[in-house]
């Protein structure tokens, strides 16, 4: 993976369980010394691309009140060429043009037990263990779109002229461009912290939560405004912006929507 030559998936959501993952309904039944997979998994990054799957599935009904730890889910490792395993048509998408996503289908998929990750029933307490360190690179990477957005767009207001003088130097227009500018360098210095917290190896799943929420949201309204900037031009594919803002939506969706963050963060403060 580290080279390049490899290229993984993770397969969490359902159709019907995206934001509550506890409620999959993916089932791996033990046979013997192997695990025979049956179901379907949504929203797959690399879905059909990938050279191997880590799978989320049910092994056991979930233990009442128990939180992940008594989910009844476990992990797996499932290579791409295992039969049984085939990706749906790809999702026709706003943005990630680039990354194709398809819902994986799992019929009578069998694997052996030694790629089973983890003891059974841990598999919920993976997925979101990966999920907390996902969204730090959701951070990184919508703060990296605002300012390729803001660059843009300083460059155009520079360069534009009305009433004799650059766009720029309209208050109006500056001061949208000084909220970007805030927003940009607010997220960056949010989403440093929590990796900071991580790199140490100290607690940071609610400080990921922020960092998501706050650059995604900053990312979405910064892409938005660059598009404001540039006006008409901004609303054609001759400039980047219209892009930037499709591309940052999508942000404020996946790795756990920002409503979904909301309550990571309450509930963490509860505890």
């Amino acid at each position: 993976m580290l080279s390049g030559e490899q290229l993984g998936a993770y397969c969490l959501s359902e159709a019907h369980a995206g934001s509550d993952p506890a409620a999959m309904r993916t089932r791996a039944v033990r046979d013997g010394d192997d695990y025979v997979l049956n179901g379907a998994k949504a929203w797959t990054t690399h879905g059909g691309r990938a050279d191997f799957y880590k799978v989320m599935a049910r092994t056991s009904e979930p233990s009442t009140g128990s939180g992940s730890k008594g989910s009844g889910i476990s992990c797996f490792l499932v290579p791409a060429d295992t039969p049984g395993l085939t990706a749906d048509t790809p999702e026709q998408k706003m943005g990630l043009m680039s990354s194709t996503t398809a819902t994986m289908l799992f019929d009578d998929v069998r694997i052996p037990a030694e790629r089973r990750f983890g003891a059974e029933g841990q598999g919920l307490s993976i997925a979101l263990a990966g999920l907390d360190s996902g969204r730090l690179g959701i951070a990184a990477v919508a703060t990296g779109l605002a300012q390729e957005a803001l660059d843009v767009a300083v460059a155009y207001a520079k360069q534009r002229e009305t009433f004799g003088k650059a766009i720029i130097d309209h208050q109006g227009l500056g001061f949208v461009l000084a909220d970007m500018s805030a927003a940009v360098e607010s997220a960056r210095a949010t989403y440093l912290a929590a990796a900071r917290l991580r790199d140490a190896g100290r607690p940071f799943s609610r400080q990921a939560s922020i960092a998501k929420m706050i650059c995604t949201d900053n990312a979405m309204k910064v892409t938005t405004d660059a598009v404001q900037v540039l006006g008409g031009a901004g609303y054609t594919k001759d400039f980047p912006v219209e892009r930037f803002m499709r591309e940052a939506k999508v942000m404020q969706i996946f790795e756990g929507t920002n409503q979904i963050q909301r309550l990571v963060i309450s509930r963490n403060l509860a505890r």
